[in-house]
């Protein structure tokens, strides 16, 4: 693993690409088809001509996450579960304070996975049995809210206090919580963009960072709160329910985890404000359904 002192300036596109560079740069990979396909979380760059995908995290503080992401990868191929394997490179490196992994191309089809392409997928990561060398941290559902709410520029000092509340209620809300099934390997980010068809049929997972032991609960409530903010039909969600064979809007701990994945999704939009006035009017938005629980919602996904 490479090391630099270079402090990382505000996660932009342009940032994100300089890292980019530096980063194969160490790797001997050219950059000239570099496309980035995705800017949140981290930035995701696509290599064509080498068939490699490269994922940019936002800093340091966030290494034992990219470290562990490469040793579920291991763990999910030997169990003969479909997902994202690293590439054969240095990895990771830190390229101007930003670490940076290396993954193999999956040939997309094009295709979208459906709601019951992702049920399956998590009824059987749910069941896979966790190896005691792996080292999967205890599932934080608010994991990295509090740090973005801190981060924040965009905020006035009414919203900024309102969303501390926030957060403090629903942790308090958490915390009463009684989970119905038993707790096991969970993803921790379990929505449908991390599923890649592939071209001969395949169904990949991807994006291992918020990788957990927990209550599978939280891997199914995302896909529930996607129904209530207006992503998914109610044919398409009892569908999903049905496949993995377990309702989680049914269970009575539901709303906490549907008002604490809608102020994630709010959050984690909020870090991208400045790239278009679109994700600004998105994120607003949001912002203004998370003052009304009973707001109906009617939100963008990006």
């Amino acid at each position: 693993m490479n090391e630099s002192q270079s402090a990382p300036l505000p996660f932009t596109a342009a940032e994100a690409r300089k890292a980019l560079d530096a980063a194969c740069q160490k790797n001997g990979l050219p950059v000239d088809d570099a496309k980035l396909i995705r800017l949140g979380e981290n930035a995701i760059f696509q290599l064509s001509a080498e068939k490699v995908i490269v994922r940019i995290a936002r800093g340091i503080e966030v290494l034992p996450d990219v470290m562990k992401e490469v040793a579920v990868a291991d763990w999910l191929r030997e169990s003969g579960l479909p997902a994202a394997e690293p590439a054969d490179y240095e990895q990771p490196v830190i390229a101007l304070g930003r670490p940076v992994t290396f993954w193999r191309l999956i040939e997309d089809s094009g295709e979208k996975a459906s709601v019951r392409d992702l049920a399956r997928i998590l009824r059987r990561l749910h069941h896979l049995p966790v190896p005691s060398d792996l080292p999967l941290p205890r599932f934080d559902i608010f994991n990295r809210v509090s740090e973005r709410v801190a981060k924040a520029e965009v905020l006035s000092d009414q919203d900024h206090e309102f969303l501390v509340s926030r957060i403090a209620e629903l942790r308090e809300r958490h915390q009463n919580l009684h989970y119905r099934l038993p707790p096991c390997a969970v993803h921790g980010d379990a929505h449908q963009q991390n599923l890649i068809p592939a071209v001969d049929g395949t169904v990949f997972l991807i994006d291992f960072e918020r990788f957990a032991f927990g209550p599978p609960e939280t891997d199914l409530a995302v896909t529930a709160t996607e129904r209530f903010v207006g992503w998914h039909t109610a044919a398409d969600y009892e569908s999903f329910a049905d496949v993995y064979g377990f309702d989680v809007t049914a269970w009575e701990g539901f709303a906490v985890l549907r008002s604490i994945n809608e102020l994630k999704m709010t959050t984690w939009l909020m870090q991208n404000v400045n790239e278009s006035e679109k994700v600004a009017r998105e994120f607003r938005t949001r912002f203004t359904s998370l003052r009304s629980d009973g707001a109906v919602r009617s939100w963008t996904p990006f």
